[in-house]
């Protein structure tokens, strides 16, 4: 995707890279000591994507970044942050004094890289955080939730993924397919899933720059079967639902997943369905299908994918797989530079 040089390829992601440069957002990444984390963020700064905010070890970190990408990036060792340390605690235990914390527990929170850095995106010290290369899923959300919390009128954080399409399909749109909820939201309600419905939808437009186009998937179309069956009910509630969150946005369902994807399998069970069969946003009904397809998915065709990307938190935090590689690293930090930027105009 990215050559060892901080050069931009033209494959569908690197588009997604070029959208970010000059975002003049600032982004922390908590484990900095990590080595791919070292390499992203070298990368990101040659590129001009964002500012970043490493926490780590300072001599460390130093030695390691060139002269010239560390006029981009800020370094901070949260033991030696004693003033800034001690206001997050005091905001920590304002936030959460209610949910029982104590003041003693908030001032150990904030030494914990993933709290300290998700407090600097509550007090505006920074605009986003990308951390999970080396921390649990689990633990890069729950401060997440805890901090940030869900944007107004958003009644559950969810996720989406992107995948990049085979080269050569039809597939999707400029090489792209989005796909939600793949790993946050366990048995959506129907009004959960409208939300997944309109926020992936923004997810394809604001970082993948195209019309979303939704197919939110059932295991029949237009209830050919099992019309009373309450999973098909639900999935048409959500329709309902999300047309009227976003009255313009083009979305169909319920509706199998050939008929969302093949204009000529569409043709046949749906004539006259607005996704035409080139539906390039995919809504699972719960998390148990989204994660089995997408993995399936991902295997089968090979392709490449990025995500979990969180969804409807005020200020953008993103996790990580473990198993991330330096360049999908710098994409993440790219999608969540991008998130920040359209979290200023409020959407």
């Amino acid at each position: 995707m990215f050559s060892k040089k901080p050069k931009v390829e033209n494959d569908a992601f690197t588009e997604i890279v070029k959208r970010a440069q000059g975002s003049g957002k600032t982004i922390v990444l908590p484990e900095g000591n990590d080595d791919r984390i070292i390499e992203a963020a070298e990368k990101v700064s040659l590129l001009n994507i964002c500012k970043l905010i490493l926490i780590g070890n300072k001599i460390l970190l130093k030695d390691k970044l060139s002269k010239k990408a560390m006029k981009n990036i800020e370094i901070i060792d949260v033991e030696s942050e004693g003033k800034k340390r001690e206001m997050y605690a005091k905001s920590l235990y304002d936030l959460r004094k209610s949910k029982g914390l104590t003041e003693e527990q908030a001032q150990e929170l904030v030494k914990n890289p993933m709290y300290y850095a998700t407090m600097m995106v509550k007090s505006e010290d920074a605009d986003g955080v990308v951390a999970g290369a080396v921390t649990e899923s689990a633990d890069v959300m729950r401060p997440a939730f805890q901090i940030i919390k869900t944007r107004e009128g958003i009644s559950k954080v969810s996720s989406s993924l992107i995948l990049e399409t085979p080269k050569g399909s039809s597939l999707g749109e400029n090489g792209l397919m989005v796909m939600g909820d793949c790993a946050v939201v366990v048995n959506p309600t129907d009004k959960e899933l409208a939300e997944i419905a309109v926020l992936s939808a923004k997810t394809a437009e604001q970082i993948c720059g195209i019309k979303p186009r939704v197919a939110l998937l059932s295991y029949s179309t237009k209830a050919n079967v099992n019309v009373e069956n309450e999973d098909v009910q639900k999935i048409k509630r959500a329709y309902k639902l999300a047309r009227r969150m976003d009255s313009m946005l083009i979305i169909d369902g319920e509706i199998q997943a050939d008929a969302a994807i093949v204009p000529e399998v569409a043709k046949r069970k749906c004539l006259d369905s607005s996704l035409e069969g080139r539906a390039n946003v995919l809504v699972f009904p719960d998390l148990e299908a989204g994660n089995i397809g997408y993995k399936l998915v991902q295997r089968f065709a090979n392709v490449k994918a990025v995500g979990p990307l969180l969804q409807g938190l005020k200020k953008p935090i993103n996790d990580l797989s473990r198993g991330a590689n330096a360049d999908e690293i710098v994409l993440v930090i790219a999608i969540t530079a991008l998130q920040a930027k359209n979290s200023i105009k409020g959407e």
